[in-house]
């Protein structure tokens, strides 16, 4: 059983009788750190879409895949992660720091008990540096103009800017497209936008379409799945690297071991673009 935690200067915000989605990807990793009505949510969820445990576990693999290239072979050693979710297995910080330890880090997340466990977890090591905000995807000129951003990366240099599993919670009302290309917009040529989105689109054609209309799980939280087309929308302007817009399962995956899942399997887009 989940250990069900307070976080001492955050507790006024953390509402443990609603699921969020940091801590409900947390239950679907393995983790321990979430509460009931997470794993609940997480339950419902994984019954409507029987293969969402295996999108997460997928997702977290083409992180550890997208980063590894960014920083071994296009020489990126700075990054921006919006959207962090709990501490787990390979997060952006160790994937990116086991290539070059001087790499520096910027986490961005809005749910304090997800801060307080990064503070707690996540040790740079010492040759780089890594940076926790309280801010939120949907106020990209609070992002930009945080000190901790600011004295962690330095923005005249290429940074790689991580959206991943995170823009299928932004609504369309919200701007989704907008907060990406302000972000964007912020980062010098020769950065790169890493991003992954669940879809609808290898669901049965009446499923998918209740699931595109919603935009929302109900009393599980917003979930918008957008199309491929929608997807590749977010790149606009950018070039995208091989093997382009693809699954999760499917980019750059040839040695990983064992039986690859299909992509309907995964259920993910995902691409990696540099800004020219």
């Amino acid at each position: 059983m989940a250990v069900e935690r307070t976080v001492p200067g955050g507790a006024d915000r953390i509402d443990t009788t609603v699921a969020h989605p940091a801590r409900r990807y947390n239950y679907w990793l393995g983790g321990k750190d979430n509460f009931q009505a997470d794993r609940e949510s997480g339950d419902a969820i994984a019954a409507a879409f029987p293969g969402v445990r295996l999108g997460a576990v997928e997702n977290r693999r083409f992180l550890r895949r997208a980063v590894t290239h960014l920083v071994r072979d296009a020489g990126i050693d700075q990054f921006l992660d919006v959207g962090t979710g709990i501490p787990s297995a390979d997060n952006t910080h160790e994937v990116a720091q086991a290539v070059d330890a001087s790499t520096r880090v910027v986490y961005v997340d809005n749910d304090p008990i997800v801060l307080a466990h990064a503070r707690a977890l996540l040790n740079s090591a010492s040759e780089g540096a890594t940076a926790y905000l309280d801010a939120d995807l949907r106020d990209p000129e609070g992002i930009l103009a945080h000190p901790d951003l600011r004295a962690t990366l330095d923005l005249s240099r290429p940074v790689a800017l991580m959206l991943v599993a995170v823009l299928h919670f932004v609504r369309d009302d919200e701007d989704p497209y907008g907060l990406v290309r302000r972000l964007v917009d912020a980062l010098p040529s020769g950065s790169y936008l890493v991003m992954s989105h669940v879809t609808a689109d290898y669901f049965p054609p009446e499923q998918a379409r209740a699931a595109r209309g919603s935009q929302s799980f109900g009393p599980h939280g917003v979930m918008a799945f957008r199309t491929r087309e929608e997807f590749t929308r977010f790149f606009d302007g950018l070039e995208i690297l091989d093997p382009g817009v693809v699954s999760v399962a499917e980019w750059r995956s040839g040695d990983e071991p064992g039986v690859r899942p299909t992509a309907a399997e995964a259920g993910i887009h995902c691409a990696v673009a540099r800004k020219p």
